[in-house]
C-alpha cells in the first residue's frame, strides 16, 4: 500500500476549494490549506475537515510532499520557487507567470531541485479534447487546413481579477493556445490578433478588452481562427473544431451547448447549458489532479509540464504584442525580445 500522501492547497477560491474537494476523495491523500484570506481557512478547515495553516511556508515546513498553488496569477512563480526550495512537487494553476523570463527562472530552479510540477491546462484531461488529439495523431483528420477554437465565458470576473490577469490571452485564451498545440500537434508560429472593450469599457483603464480575436498560423501551414468574449447570455461556451483533408471534427458541441441554432427545423437545447468552467469540465479537472498525484507517486514524467506551460505563454504574449500594436507578430520575435542578454 502506498504511503499517504501529504498535499498541501494554497489558495482558498472558487478553483481552490474544488482541489481540496477533489484530493480529499483520493485514496491515501491528506489535505492542508491555506489562504492569505484567514476566514477562508477557517470556513475550509470547518466545512472540509482539513488542517488549516497560517501560510505556505508552514505548509512546506510541515513536510507536505506536495503544494497544489490555486491562488492569483503573481504568486505562481514565487510559490513554485518556494517548493523546489522545499523539494516538494507542485501543481499549478495557469499562467505559470506573466512573462518568459520569469517562467524560465522558475523552471531552472525547478530542473535543481528536480520536482515533478504540472500546470493546470485541464482541457488535455477532457475526453472530447483527448479524442480529437487521436484523429488527428492517427491521421484521420488528414492535414490541418483549419482550426476554430473559443472561449466564451458566462460573465466577466471582477475588475480587480482582471487587473492581475495579464489580459485576456494570459487568462482567458491560454487554455485555447495549449489545446491547439495538444490537439494539433503542431506549433504556433505567428499571431495577428485584435480586441475591444464593448461589454465592460472599463476594461480599457486596465490595458485590457473583453472581446478577442486572432489568426493564428501552424507550423504545418494550416490556420486557426480564435474568438472569446467575458460575457455569453447563454452560458459557458467552449469549442474546438478541426478541418482537415480527411476529416471535419469538433469538440464541445453537444447536449448542453450555449450556442443556440436558429434554422427552422434545428431541434431546441433538452438539457440546461454549462454554467461555468467547473460544470463544463469538471471531469477533466479531477481527472488532472488524479494523475498529478499519481505522478508524484511513481515518478512518472509531468503529464503538462513547465515546457509546456511556457510554449502557450509565448503564444498568449505574441497575441497580446499583435493587438497592442496592430500587426501579425511570430512567436520568434517575442522570445528574442524576452530572451536574456547575451543568451
Amino acid at each position: 500500500m502506498s504511503k499517504q500522501l501529504e498535499v498541501g492547497v494554497v489558495g482558498l477560491g472558487r478553483i481552490g476549494t474544488h482541489h481540496v474537494q477533489t484530493l480529499l476523495g483520493l485514496k491515501g491523500v491528506s489535505v492542508s490549506v491555506t489562504d492569505a484570506d484567514p476566514q477562508r481557512v477557517k470556513r475550509a478547515a470547518d466545512e472540509l475537515g482539513v488542517r488549516a495553516v497560517a501560510t505556505p511556508e508552514e505548509l512546506v515546513e510541515r513536510g507536505v510532499d506536495a503544494l497544489v498553488i490555486a491562488t492569483s496569477t503573481p504568486s505562481h512563480a514565487p510559490l513554485l520557487q518556494l517548493a523546489a526550495a522545499s523539494a516538494a512537487a507542485a501543481f499549478c494553476e495557469k499562467p505559470v507567470a506573466l512573462d518568459l523570463a520569469t517562467l524560465d527562472r522558475v523552471r531552472e530552479a525547478v530542473d535543481h531541485a528536480g520536482i515533478v510540477v504540472q500546470v493546470g491546462f485541464q482541457r488535455r484531461f477532457d475526453e472530447g479534447y483527448r479524442a480529437a488529439r487521436e484523429a488527428v495523431a492517427t491521421g484521420g483528420v488528414g492535414r490541418i487546413l483549419v482550426m476554430r477554437a473559443a472561449t466564451h465565458d458566462p460573465v466577466p470576473p471582477p475588475a480587480e481579477y482582471i487587473a492581475a490577469s495579464g489580459g485576456i490571452f494570459s487568462d482567458l485564451h491560454i487554455h485555447d493556445f495549449d489545446a491547439i498545440r495538444f490537439v494539433s500537434g503542431e506549433e504556433v508560429t505567428q499571431v495577428y490578433a485584435d480586441g475591444a472593450g464593448l461589454d465592460a469599457p472599463w476594461v480599457g483603464d486596465l490595458d485590457d478588452v473583453d472581446v478577442a480575436a486572432a489568426i493564428l498560423k501552424l507550423s504545418g501551414g494550416g490556420l486557426v481562427i480564435l474568438s472569446g468574449t467575458r460575457r455569453d447570455p447563454l452560458g459557458y461556451d467552449v469549442r474546438l473544431e478541426v478541418f482537415g483533408t480527411g476529416d471535419s471534427i469538433v469538440v464541445g458541441q453537444d447536449a448542453r451547448s450555449p450556442i443556440r441554432s436558429v434554422e427552422p427545423d434545428a431541434r431546441p437545447r433538452r438539457d440546461s447549458a454549462y454554467r461555468d468552467f467547473w460544470d463544463r469540465f469538471e471531469p477533466a479537472y479531477r481527472a488532472e489532479l488524479a494523475a498529478f498525484v499519481e505522478t508524484v507517486r511513481t515518478g512518472e514524467p509531468s503529464p503538462c509540464s513547465l515546457d509546456e506551460a511556457r510554449s502557450a505563454l509565448a503564444i498568449a504574449l505574441t497575441a497580446e504584442l499583435s493587438r497592442a500594436e496592430r500587426r501579425p507578430v511570430s512567436i520568434e520575435e517575442v522570445e528574442l525580445a524576452q530572451a536574456p542578454p547575451n543568451s
